[in-house]
């Protein structure tokens, strides 16, 4: 069974730290493409990041770039977020996913990538 699960969140004053992890069960993450979104209630769910394992390419949103990293640790089966800078509107839930197969996607920015989420860990950023 697939399983995601998210871990790091906080509260963190504007210009902190965050690093988030996401823990992957039931497969092995190597050739996967594992993204990293966020969501503010009453928005669309926001891209943030996204690690591809088939080439080690990476995506990152233009709101965040700069400023946050994805990383992956296989042997962990872990993916992380690192989060520099923090803006108080980069307060969301933010949620990692998995697609149903590994392999490169095609729009690895868009939630319907993916099949699999984990439940969220909440941001918040203020002072």
């Amino acid at each position: 069974q697939v399983q995601l699960v998210e871990s790091g969140g906080g509260l963190v004053q504007p210009g902190g730290s965050l690093r988030l992890s996401c823990a992957a069960s039931g497969f092995t993450l190597d050739y996967w493409t594992i993204g990293w979104f966020r969501q503010v209630p009453g928005k669309a769910r926001e891209a943030v990041a996204s690690t591809s394992g088939m080439d080690g390419s990476t995506y990152i949103a233009d709101s965040v770039k700069g400023r946050f990293t994805i990383s992956r640790d296989n042997a962990k089966n872990t993916v992380y977020l690192g989060m520099n800078s923090l803006k108080p509107e980069d307060t969301a839930v933010y949620y990692c996913a998995a697609p149903l197969r590994p392999g490169r996607l095609g729009y690895p920015d868009s939630q319907h990538e993916y099949d699999y989420w984990g439940q969220g860990t909440q941001v918040t950023v203020s002072s």
